[in-house]
């Protein structure tokens, strides 16, 4: 996996909504989960999807993209 890889907004946005145990995955955008699950951040457990220890790292990790959009 690439450690500098930089996600999409629409990957970000998913990734930190499934960080909540309660996520509702009908409101994610499918495509993006989709992604996040070939990138090895998002696993499908049963009917829920769950963040990888991958997926917990990049969001302590955070996007630099992201960080320079809100500078912006």
């Amino acid at each position: 996996m690439n450690e500098d890889l930089e996600l999409r907004p629409d990957q970000w946005e998913a990734l930190k909504a499934l960080r909540a145990p309660a996520a509702n995955p009908s409101r994610l955008s499918r495509f993006a989960v989709e992604s996040l699950i070939t990138l090895g951040y998002v696993a499908l457990r049963g009917d829920a999807f769950a963040l990888t220890p991958a997926g917990r790292k990049a969001l302590v990790r955070g996007s630099s993209q992201l960080l320079l959009d809100i500078a912006a």
